[in-house]
């Protein structure tokens, strides 16, 4: 596993710095006053002024200081010092309270102290992680009893398909099901193709989505809903467009697959 996150690391700490300078993420417009998190993960969550919120692999931190802008006490994890150090540096430029923690994911114990209202975590996570359990077993062991955890992800479904390239319809080229680490080389970076990136290797791992729910479930949180959705927040193929909400469909198969999903649970108490 070494071998795996530390290739995973250095290109991260690499894109913090490619993914500050991109439109993709307009750190300016944030800056400004742009809320960064979607309207999806906003009104399913729900209102969190006065609660405490641990967000897990935050990055630099945008999305966890839009939480702190909507009332929430934040705390923001990674594995990224460098993250980190940004995430830091943007709460101290704009005035906003928030701590910023280094630690992956399984260490957090040992790094962290405390239980929060909401554990939260969003686009592009889980398939980063080789165990969903332990993963379950941490978001347990910080939620307090009634506390919520919620997850948005793109939909396992939507990995299987062919993304390379000028593709012209959905071919599946890699698993739905686990089949151990998945090793690409990745030209760019999804907030700016074009990108000179100079770590271009990358460690992921399958998870379909009965993986998810299972480990939640034995983890002892009791599921309130899974939804899909059959859009996105980022154009993946060529064939894709952005409708009036400014999320990204599928021109052609249109609806016929889950390009995200959401869980979300409680501990009970």
């Amino acid at each position: 596993m070494d071998t795996y996150f530390e290739t995973n690391l250095k290109r991260w700490d690499e894109l913090v710095g490619v993914h500050k300078e991109t439109p993709y993420y307009d750190l300016a417009g944030f800056k400004a006053g742009r809320d960064s998190v979607y309207s999806i993960e906003v009104g399913e969550l729900g209102d969190v002024a006065g609660k405490t919120l641990l967000h897990l692999q935050c990055h630099f931190g945008m999305d966890t200081l839009s939480w702190a802008r909507r009332g929430a006490t934040v705390t923001g994890v990674d594995f990224s010092q460098r993250a980190i150090e940004s995430a830091r540096a943007l709460a101290s430029e704009l005035g906003i309270d928030a701590r910023f923690v280094h630690s992956d994911i399984y260490s957090l114990p040992d790094n962290l102290a405390g239980q929060f209202d909401v554990v939260f975590t969003s686009y592009g996570t889980n398939f980063w992680l080789p165990d969903l359990d332990r993963w379950a077993a941490i978001i347990n062991h910080f939620l307090r009893p009634g506390g919520v955890f919620y997850i948005i992800d793109f939909h396992p479904m939507s990995g299987i398909f062919e993304d390379q390239g000028e593709v012209q319809d959905l071919t599946v080229a890699y698993p739905y099901f686990p089949s151990g680490p998945l090793f690409f080389e990745v030209e760019g970076t999804y907030a700016d193709r074009t990108a000179t990136v100079l770590n271009r290797g990358t460690y992921s791992w399958v998870h379909p989505i009965s993986e998810s729910v299972t480990a939640l479930l034995d983890a002892g949180l009791r599921l309130d809903f899974l939804h899909e959705f059959p859009y996105t927040v980022e154009q993946w193929y060529p064939f894709m467009e952005r409708d009036p909400g400014g999320y990204w469909r599928l021109t052609k198969h249109d609806g016929s697959i889950p390009l995200m999903f959401s869980i979300r649970a409680t501990k009970p108490g």
